[in-house]
């Protein structure tokens, strides 16, 4: 332990473990990383620490890392127990703080990524952490994201028990709750809350996006094993089988990406190799189970949309902006409608942003590497369109005939791709009262067309 007098700074906690008061640097820390002074400690391991030291009734003392925006930190911390007010003196004897490298920012967004392949519930949140949108893959948080699509306007922690202290009604800043471990209302799992900022250059001027993940499996006996009526016996695998499977595949993923990433520790390359292997065989398997459980829901006789107001310029930014990293990793560039364009439509949101990422994905993938992806917006009468023109290889007439046919691949092999996204879109395009076509000439490109009723 170190002398007193050998501190470089002191700081003090309540009984509460909020921060009472601070020198600096450790206060400036508290404040970039979202907490207040007084508030609770916004470093984790300090948390950590002060929570250990006050249960046990021990003066302790280790290293601790933490980080804000630009810096790692690195700090010898020691903790004391104060019996007046029961909270904790805190002693800062050691501090060094050194530039983020680009390589742990890529491994944060190989995390982000991880995340997202294992959230069994994603929401849409606005910068004051507000739901916008709410969807579950997970049986037991299908209550959870019905009851935030009823209550859309309110925080999402309105919803979800964190387990820290709120500010009244506004949540705590996203940075505290970032990680934080979280319980829902109806699931026996424990679940932990990941924030991903959007927009910039203030990270979360564009809202949030809020992923839920547990490390544990489903409980398969919530699955419901009732045939509905007018549902065929044999289309079990959106409602029984998807499910079950979605979790431990994503599981399966995170894993190798972890090994493969060298996350863990580092590792001969050889077994790099075979962990992306994994990984991208998880995927392809997890997209198989999507698209099987679409073809159920677009195939049923019930099947319906929700026809709303919407504009495909927007929808079109938004599905440039989800495949944006997939586009630069082939070096293709997406061309967007400006923010000043509008193309009025009738149709479901969601289904209309699903086509547009089946047809920019494609895209994509076909697309010479280094060309350009373009969306173009036109309307016809009482029709508005919204074209995915690429400069690959092109169609020759044969194959654009069969091209929206199931399971059609026109005999590419490889590609990850199940033959079924394609069909699935013009399904959903017919639904909503609309056309989904192609247009294309060998060795020049593809031109898809999404057509909807125009929005007067």
């Amino acid at each position: 332990m170190a002398n007193a007098a050998s501190y470089i700074a002191h700081a003090r906690t309540d009984g509460e473990d909020r921060l009472i008061e601070a020198d600096e640097p450790l206060a400036g820390l508290q404040l970039r990383a979202g907490g207040e002074i007084p508030g609770t400690i916004a470093s984790p391991a300090l948390l950590e620490l002060v929570r250990k030291a006050r249960r046990l009734g021990l003066k302790l003392g280790q290293p601790i890392k933490a980080r804000d925006e630009n810096e790692l930190i690195t700090a010898w911390v020691e903790v004391t127990p104060q019996d007046s007010d029961g909270g904790c003196a805190i002693g800062l004897a050691h501090w060094q703080a050194a530039e983020v490298p680009a390589d742990d920012a890529a491994a944060a967004e190989r995390r982000t990524e991880v995340d997202r392949d294992l959230a069994e519930l994603t929401a849409r949140l606005d910068p004051q952490q507000r739901v916008l949108a709410a969807s579950a893959a997970g049986v037991d948080l299908e209550p959870l994201a019905e009851r935030m699509r009823e209550g859309l306007g309110r925080a999402w922690t309105d919803f979800v028990d964190v387990g820290r202290e709120q500010n009244g009604r506004d949540p705590l800043h996203w940075r505290l709750l970032d990680g934080a471990a979280a319980r829902v209302v109806g699931s026996s799992r424990q679940w932990r809350a990941a924030l991903v900022p959007l927009g910039g250059p203030e990270p979360g001027a564009g809202g949030f996006e809020l992923l839920l993940t547990s490390d544990q499996p489903p409980d398969t006996t919530s699955v419901s094993r009732r045939v509905e009526p007018g549902v065929p016996r044999h289309a079990a695998i959106g409602r029984e089988i998807a499910p079950v499977l979605r979790q431990p595949i994503a599981r399966i993923i995170a894993n190798a990406e972890t090994i493969r990433t060298q996350l863990a520790g580092p590792l001969a390359e050889q077994y790099s190799i075979y962990a992306a292997d994994i990984a991208a065989a998880g995927q392809h398997l997890l997209a198989l189970i999507d698209d099987l459980s679409d073809l159920e829901v677009v195939e049923s006789e019930a099947f319906s949309t929700a026809p709303d107001r919407i504009d495909l310029a927007d929808v079109a930014r938004r599905a440039a902006g989800i495949l944006g990293v997939r586009a630069q990793e082939r070096g293709i560039r997406v061309a967007v409608p400006g923010d000043d364009e509008k193309m009025p439509a009738i149709g479901e949101f969601r289904r209309v942003l699903q086509v547009l990422l089946n047809l920019l994905g494609n895209a994509i993938r076909y697309a010479p590497e280094g060309s350009t992806v373009t969306f173009k917006l036109d309307r016809r009468k009482d029709r508005a369109r919204v074209t995915v023109a690429d400069r690959g290889e092109g169609l020759t007439p044969e194959q654009q005939a069969r091209v929206f046919e199931k399971f059609e691949r026109l005999g590419r092999s490889g590609d990850g791709g199940s033959g079924l996204g394609l069909y699935i879109s013009r399904r959903l395009a017919r639904t909503m009262q609309g056309e989904l076509t192609v247009r294309s000439t060998p060795g020049k490109g593809a031109r898809f067309t999404l057509e909807l009723p125009a929005d007067e």
